[in-house]
């Protein structure tokens, strides 16, 4: 950090599952459809996220991630544990952790480029959590404007009539 302070997390070990204890007043939602697109993620990719845990072994991030790992049956999963936090800091951080990835946005066009070429590879589209309508909408082809081409000039008549 650039005022000299140490990363307050940055070391990932593997801890048992059972060890972890989830932050009860999680106010982020997860339905079971979800938990399972998490499972479905982990078994193609690996556990690439940690699970984000303070020095109790409470949970501040990573909820869905545990639940999805419970699914999996997995023993341990990776964790990195917040050392230093404030009871405050972390209750921000529980909220903050979820809300900030929400107000990202996506560039359509190039969602359709990744996505058609994602396609042309045979990948399994479910995998990245976007619906079956979410994704014909984006491998669609471009609409005309208009029931011909723009650059089509029809025939002059030969006795124009106005």
């Amino acid at each position: 950090m650039k005022d000299g302070r140490s990363w307050p997390a940055d070391k990932v070990e593997r801890r048992n599952i059972n060890s972890i204890i989830p932050y009860a007043r999680n106010s982020r939602t997860h339905s079971d459809e979800q938990v399972a697109q998490i499972a479905a993620s982990i078994k193609e990719w690996g556990f690439t996220n940690p699970i984000l845990v303070d020095v109790n072994s409470e949970i501040i991030a990573g909820h869905g991630r545990l639940l999805a790992a419970q699914k999996l049956g997995l023993k341990e999963v990776p964790c990195i544990t917040a050392v230093g936090w404030s009871d405050a800091q972390k209750k921000a951080y529980v909220i903050a952790d979820n809300k900030l990835a929400l107000n990202a946005g996506w560039d359509n066009d190039m969602l359709s480029i990744e996505f058609a070429e994602l396609k042309e590879m045979d990948f399994d589209l479910g995998l990245t959590g976007f619906d079956a309508d979410e994704l014909a909408k984006l491998l669609q082809e471009p609409e005309k404007e208009g029931l011909t081409d723009e650059d089509d000039v029809p025939e002059a008549a030969e006795q124009p009539v106005t």
